[in-house]
């Protein structure tokens, strides 16, 4: 292969290796003549825009925004880390939202099937009325009696209370009023003969008793276990 030969040869590589580059410059000249008046528009708007807050724009004022980001990027710092713990939070608990609220729903759809929110309904609508129809100090004078009205529920709980109140309730079926008649003195005496006379006599002196106490507050309590009466 002569001189010649070879240098063609290094020429057609050189020019191959070149060509990428001629285009590039070529697309790159393409490139800043397309954006050359695309800029020129932009710095015009620009300029324009600018001129709407050069009256409250200050340079200074720009600096010392800078100024004070630069001196609170520690704070910056652990609000984005706040944030990415934030974040990481709702990302936890999202699958439990998905399965808490659907049975959430299923929960107060029970209820208002069975009418438990319409009894809340009912009721906060009897509190409003009574706020409507009472003032505080009369609210206050039911609360005493509430508190004093459970006071009498819980002594009336004991089990001789109860059956006391059970016999007394019964005392009404067993009266025969049709068939009652004048009673004087005598007839007094001959009614004492009957044995449910003298104890239904027994019962009341001991309810006499118990009444007596009344006269002191309720205090006193008699203990006497009644006699009977001949």
């Amino acid at each position: 292969m002569t001189n010649e030969k070879q240098i063609l040869e290094r020429l057609d590589r050189i020019e191959a290796q070149l060509a990428p580059i001629s285009q590039t410059a070529n697309s790159l000249t393409e490139l800043r003549e397309d954006l050359i008046p695309l800029s020129g528009q932009a710095f015009r708007l620009l300029t324009r825009e600018l001129e709407d807050v050069e009256s409250g724009f200050q340079l200074e004022d720009l600096l010392a925004m800078l100024k004070r980001m630069l001196r609170t990027v520690k704070h910056l710092t652990f609000a984005l880390e706040q944030l990415e713990n934030i974040v990481d939070f709702v990302t936890t608990v999202e699958p439990l939202l998905k399965s808490a609220v659907p049975q959430m729903i299923n929960y107060l759809d029970d209820l208002e099937q069975r009418g438990v929110l319409r009894v809340i309904t009912a009721m906060l609508d009897v509190r409003a009325k009574i706020a409507s129809a009472y003032d505080a100090d009369d609210i206050d004078q039911i609360g005493d009696g509430a508190v004093a009205a459970l006071g009498l529920a819980k002594k009336l709980s004991d089990p001789k209370a109860v059956e006391f109140l059970e016999k007394f309730a019964e005392l009404p079926s067993k009266v025969d009023l049709e068939n009652a008649k004048p009673v004087g003195p005598f007839g007094m005496l001959g009614a004492l003969s009957s044995k449910e006379a003298r104890q239904g006599l027994g019962v009341l002196m001991q309810l006499t008793k118990a009444m007596g106490a009344l006269k002191n507050g309720g205090g006193a309590q008699t203990t006497e276990q009644s006699e009977p009466i001949a």
